[in-house]
């Protein structure tokens, strides 16, 4: 009976043992998950995602579009030159889009980190932030709402293709409507030399009848049509994590001014009252000396 006890005593300590190291990672879980600034996490999924439907779609759409224009809109390859040209520009813009807006999602990512770390510090112990991170959120502030005003424009240069593209679709679509009762289908064209992408003496620059039926069934026009749509909608998408970006840089910002009041505040205090128990023990000390 006596040789079971240290057996059974074993046995208590090592259950013990494990309940505790089973809480410890659980409270290390929670305090792991409790410093992640899931706004942040949110608005850099967002960013992420629209700006890869808008690069990755436009990018297509532009080389489907000037493969639809060379082959039924502007024969010549003179003529449209100086589209090709700006196309290849629009695409080397949408690589330098998409290389910025990757670094800058991480960059405000790893400051939502900092920031949601350092307000909690600075709140439950004596960790104080300095100017220079109050300086460099509201740099991060100001460049994201610079950011926005210029995502907003390229969400409005954007609509422009949808725009032109949804024109051609409904006409096409009307051809084949049997309630369009049409008696001549030739007399029902396309002429994209009105809308600037072509200039005038392009050949032929006008597509009629059957002929932009057939441009409407092709590969390049259907992909390009509903990619410009999708990169529309990542462009709005990239406009809203902005908005969200620059909301959280806001309130981080609040938070860390009022922490450093807060500090400001409690550093006074204490200085107060070191100096009121200074005084009461000088005092404490004259009366002593006096009854003595």
């Amino acid at each position: 009976m006596d040789g079971t006890k240290p057996a059974l005593d074993s046995n208590a300590e090592e259950t013990q043992d494990e309940g505790q190291e089973s809480k410890g990672c659980f409270e290390c879980c929670i305090k792991c998950l409790g410093g992640v600034p899931y706004a942040s996490l949110v608005a850099t999924i967002l960013c992420f995602s629209g700006v890869a439907l808008f690069c990755g779609c436009g990018h297509v759409a532009l080389s489907g579009t000037l493969t639809m224009l060379e082959n039924h809109f502007s024969t010549n390859t003179p003529d449209h030159a100086t589209l090709t040209i700006v196309i290849q520009i629009f695409q080397y813009i949408i690589y330098g889009i998409a290389s910025f807006f990757f670094v800058y999602s991480i960059i405000l990512l790893a400051e939502g980190f900092y920031t949601t770390s350092a307000i909690k510090k600075e709140l439950q112990s004596d960790f104080k932030t300095t100017a220079c991170g109050r300086c460099i959120t509201a740099f991060f502030m100001f460049l994201t709402y610079i950011l926005i005003l210029a995502f907003i424009a390229i969400f409005g240069f954007t609509a422009i293709p949808v725009f032109l593209f949804f024109n051609m679709w409904n006409t096409c679509a009307a051809m084949k409507s049997p309630d369009a009762n049409i008696t001549s289908p030739d007399s029902i064209c396309v002429d994209v030399r009105q809308y600037g992408v072509i200039p005038w003496n392009a050949t032929p620059g006008i597509a009629c009848g059957t002929t932009l039926g057939n441009i409407c069934n092709t590969n390049e026009f259907y992909l390009s049509y509903h990619l410009y749509i999708v990169a529309f909608a990542g462009a709005g998408a990239t406009v809203i994590a902005l908005m969200h970006y620059l909301m959280i840089l806001a309130a981080n910002w609040a938070y860390l001014k009022s922490a450093v009041s807060t500090h400001e505040y409690q550093d006074i205090k204490t200085k107060d009252d070191q100096d009121l128990e200074a005084e009461a023990r000088s005092k404490d000390g004259q009366n002593s000396s006096s009854y003595s």
